[in-house]
């Protein structure tokens, strides 16, 4: 059995430490991992959700351009204000009219 000093126990600890290979800040890495994953999380879903498509600044515009898609066959065009930029878009699913 090793000293009772605290001052052997301390460097008992830090030999333990030395040899773990860094893992002193596994939660801080891993907090940083989860923060980072939930920033490309938002970036992607706002793309999908909103920068990939076609963007009407009033009603009325959105209104002609489902008029015009209508003209070419594409029917059951819903019209929506769009929570992340504030303009309209056109959707195919109704129940994400807002």
């Amino acid at each position: 059995m090793g000293s009772r000093k605290p001052s052997a126990k301390a460097k008992r600890l830090e030999e333990f430490r030395s040899q773990l290979g860094g893992m002193d800040d596994v939660f801080a890495r891993e907090e940083r991992r989860k923060e980072s994953d939930a920033a490309k999380r938002d970036a992607a879903q706002l793309e999908k959700a909103c920068l990939s498509k076609n963007r009407y600044a009033s009603y009325a515009e959105a209104q002609d351009a489902q008029a015009a898609c209508a003209e070419y066959g594409t029917t059951g065009l819903h019209i929506y204000q769009c929570p992340h930029c504030k303009g309209w878009h056109l959707t195919s699913h109704p129940w994400e009219n807002q």
